[in-house]
C-alpha cells in the first residue's frame, strides 16, 4: 500500500479545518486589528535635565514588582559606567552620558515607553500584551505562547525574555505599576524620584507642562517633545537639554503607529500559527501510515518464510 497525493492533502484539509475553528478564534494581528489609543489615558514625563543618576527609581522598582536583587547594590553608581538596556530582572534601568566641554554628565531613564498604538500588542495574536485605558501596556503571561514576535516589533528594544526559565519563560517589561495606578497610587519610580524629575498625570496635560517648560527656559531644552508623535505617540514622554539621539534616543521612527507599519506582514501571523499545527499533523501522519506499511511489510515477509517448504537435503 501506498500513500496517494491525495489521501495525504485530504488529511491536511481536515486538519485545517480543525484548526481553524479554534485558532481563529483567539488568535489575530496586526492586520485586522489595532489600538488607538485612549483620549484620558495617563502617562509620565521625564524631564532628562533634571535627573542626577541617584537610581532610586531602579530601586523603588524591583521592590514594588518583586523583581530579583542585583548582584550589585543601587547606590553603587559605578554600574552607570558601561551602557546597559532593560532586561527580564530590570525593568527600567538608568544610563550615563559623558560630553566633552559639559563639566556634568547627562542620566536618561530607561522603561517601557507605553505606546499609544502598541507595536507589541499588534504583534501579539493572543492578546497577552494589551493597552489599557489607563495608559499602561499591561502582560498576561498564562495566554502567552512564547514566540517572542513583541520582541520583534518593539522599536525601542525593551520586552525580554526569561531564557532560563525552562517551563513558564514569561515577557518580562515596565507596566507602568499597572496594579498601583489602578488604585491611584503612582508608579514606584515617580514616587521615588528625589528630584522631580519625572512626573505622573493625563498624556495631555503633561504634554502642555513640557510645553509650558521649554517656552519659559528655551536655553535649557531642546524645542521638542519626545514621545509626542513619534511611532504615533507613547504615555512615557521626554524633554532634554541634550539632543536625544546623542543620549542613545532613536530619533529615525516617524510618526506612523507602528501597527499601520506591520500590519501587512503581522496579518499572516494567524495563519502561520493556525497551520502549525496543521503542518505537525500531516508530518505526524505521514510517519505513522509509514510505520503501519512498514509493519504491514514486515508481517508479509514473515507470513512467507513460514509457508515456504523446507528443502530436504539427499542423504
Amino acid at each position: 500500500m501506498s500513500l496517494s497525493r491525495r489521501r495525504f492533502l485530504g488529511w491536511i484539509g481536515a486538519a485545517g479545518a480543525a484548526a481553524g475553528s479554534t485558532a481563529g478564534k483567539s488568535a489575530y494581528a496586526g492586520g485586522n486589528k489595532h489600538f488607538e489609543g485612549y483620549p484620558e489615558s495617563f502617562g509620565v514625563l521625564h524631564d532628562i535635565s533634571r535627573c542626577v543618576g541617584c537610581r532610586n527609581c531602579e530601586a523603588a522598582c524591583r521592590q514594588v514588582n518583586d523583581l530579583p536583587v542585583p548582584d550589585r547594590p543601587f547606590t553603587d553608581l559605578a554600574v552607570l559606567d558601561q551602557e546597559r538596556r532593560t532586561t527580564e530582572k530590570a525593568y527600567t534601568v538608568v544610563n550615563k552620558y559623558a560630553f566633552s566641554g559639559r563639566a556634568a554628565p547627562t542620566f536618561r531613564k530607561i522603561q517601557c515607553n507605553h505606546c499609544l498604538e502598541p507595536a507589541c500588542a499588534s504583534a501579539c495574536f493572543v492578546k497577552a500584551l494589551q493597552k489599557t485605558p489607563t495608559g499602561a501596556v499591561t502582560y498576561d503571561p498564562s495566554v502567552c505562547v512564547g514566540c517572542r514576535y513583541c520582541m520583534i516589533a518593539c522599536p525601542f528594544g525593551i520586552p525580554a525574555y526569561e531564557y532560563h526559565e525552562v517551563l513558564t519563560p514569561r515577557i518580562m517589561k515596565c507596566t507602568m505599576c499597572y496594579p498601583r495606578i489602578s488604585q491611584g497610587q503612582l508608579p514606584g519610580c515617580v514616587e521615588a524620584c528625589p528630584m522631580e524629575a519625572l512626573t505622573w498625570g493625563k498624556r495631555e496635560d503633561l504634554i502642555k507642562l513640557a510645553r509650558e517648560r521649554i517656552r519659559q527656559h528655551p536655553g535649557r531644552y531642546v524645542d521638542h517633545i519626545y514621545g509626542e508623535t513619534e511611532m504615533g505617540g507613547t504615555s512615557w514622554l521626554y524633554i532634554s537639554s541634550i539632543p536625544f539621539s546623542e543620549i542613545g534616543m532613536r530619533e529615525d521612527l516617524g510618526v506612523t503607529p507602528a501597527p499601520e507599519l506591520t500590519s501587512g506582514a503581522l496579518a499572516a501571523v494567524p495563519i502561520v500559527a493556525g497551520l502549525w499545527p496543521v503542518l505537525l499533523v500531516g508530518i505526524y501522519a505521514i510517519s505513522k501510515r509509514k510505520e503501519i506499511i512498514f509493519q504491514q511489510e514486515l508481517e508479509a515477509v514473515k507470513e512467507a518464510a513460514h509457508s515456504r517448504p523446507k528443502e530436504v537435503s539427499d542423504v
